[in-house]
């Protein structure tokens, strides 16, 4: 046990201090969000958010020092066991949990709630690493992938029938990891394309068009290129499987998601789409993070904020009020904090010494990297509104306690790299 607590020194530091630097800057933020200078109250007082911030961010310091203390192999040994029970609380989620902001995804706890979804992150991630890190593992074997697929689309499956789109699409996060491990990266241009597909299906109101264009372009490939049997057939095949994409595509666009998960992404193609509906919080936001020009209105002086043209200011649009108060230079900052962040999990990542370790890594950077891109890109008009937070900055305990584990379990893992044996 003594071992286990002793690792002050070998605990990655830069790392704690970006952790510290952007919870810190988090709290302020939210505080600002909240701020009314018509009254007297202060960043402590607990009827605030940022009061209320305040207590998560100490029960987080809380559960760091718990996974300093722990065995560092009890993450590795336990991981499925995990995985099960958090499989088994999202599905009585629906059955159980409370509605909040359209989506049943909380587990009420007196006044608080839980989020589950939020701690399933770092539950798959483990289940992930432990699977790629078993022994004779081998990533071109099909029941591999299949195996790692299901992986990752069980919490997402259980997650959408929270209604929560959002936290959902960040497990497909988990691809990036697969890549890095060796699966081929046919899947990753696959989704890609399917994207492209998506917003053309999206962009382009008769269907038509983009039939009569593929098969232009077929046309034009056969006509130029080889005209053998084979090659024909294969590119035929192609763009028939690209013509029934397109064709699912609308299909579940108009008849299976949502309404409003449709107009948001008609809002994303569309900035002019009901201005005064669903794209107001993108409308406003862009309003607030331009007004702050380059070096922002200064702290507590956003009017766009104060006056609540933003909804969920303090949470999945928190950096409107970064950007606002603080400008430019204040949202290059954040930015470049991330950026770091980021960039300082990779090199953990990448100096580990079994494959368990390294794969938790990567999905560790995986995971902010999605939450830190499609965050502040909603907030700019570059991505539809999904309603997932940014990492240490939006206000929410689940939110926060879930970034901070899935962080400091990495932490703790690279503080004893030295002690682990090789497995590749």
């Amino acid at each position: 046990m003594r071992n286990e607590a002793d690792i002050s020194g070998k605990l990655d530091w830069v790392t704690v201090l970006l952790y510290i630097i952007l919870v810190a800057l988090g709290w302020i933020n939210i505080f600002a969000a909240v701020y009314d200078e018509t009254t007297n109250q202060t960043i402590w007082d607990l009827s605030l958010n940022s009061g209320r911030q305040l207590m998560f961010i100490a029960a987080s310091f809380v559960i760091i020092l718990a996974i300093i203390i722990i065995d560092m192999r009890f993450y590795e040994t336990f991981a499925y066991l995990f995985y099960g029970i958090i499989l088994f609380v999202l599905l009585l989620v629906p059955v159980i949990g409370k509605e909040v902001g359209g989506n049943k995804s909380w587990i009420g706890l007196g006044s608080f709630g839980i989020q589950p979804s939020e701690f399933a992150k770092f539950i798959t991630a483990l289940a992930v690493a432990k699977f790629i890190g078993s022994v004779g593992f081998k990533m071109d074997n099909l029941r591999n992938q299949i195996i790692l697929l299901a992986l990752m689309a069980i919490p997402m499956g259980l997650i959408l029938l929270q209604k929560d789109f959002g936290t959902a699409i960040v497990f497909a996060s988990l691809l990036l990891v697969y890549y890095r491990e060796g699966m081929s990266p046919f899947l990753l241009i696959v989704g890609i394309s399917m994207a492209i597909i998506a917003i053309l299906t999206l962009i382009v109101e008769n269907q038509l068009y983009l039939y009569g264009v593929i098969l232009l372009i077929l046309g034009l490939i056969i006509f130029f290129g080889k005209r053998t049997m084979r090659r024909i057939l294969a590119l035929s095949a192609g763009a028939l499987i690209i013509i029934l994409t397109i064709q699912s595509f609308d299909y579940i666009i108009n008849n299976v998601l949502p309404v409003r998960h449709k107009k948001r992404l008609e809002a994303l193609v569309n900035p002019n789409f009901d201005p005064m509906g669903i794209n107001w919080n993108v409308t406003q936001s862009k309003i607030a993070i331009g007004s702050g020009g380059f070096i922002g209105r200064d702290f507590l002086k956003g009017t766009q904020t104060k006056f609540d043209f933003v909804p969920e200011q303090s949470t999945d649009f928190i950096f409107c009020t970064i950007g606002e108060e603080h400008g430019w230079i204040g949202s290059f900052v954040v930015v470049s904090l991330f950026m770091a962040l980021l960039i300082r999990v990779i090199q953990i990542a990448e100096r580990q010494k079994n494959r368990f370790n390294r794969s938790y890594g990567y999905a560790v950077a995986s995971i902010f990297f999605f939450h830190f891109a499609v965050n502040i890109g909603m907030t700019i008009g570059l991505f539809p509104v999904i309603g997932i937070p940014l990492p240490f900055f939006s206000y929410g305990g689940s939110s926060l306690w879930g970034f901070t584990i899935l962080l400091f379990i990495l932490l703790k893992l690279d503080a004893h790299r030295g002690q682990v044996l090789q497995r590749i």
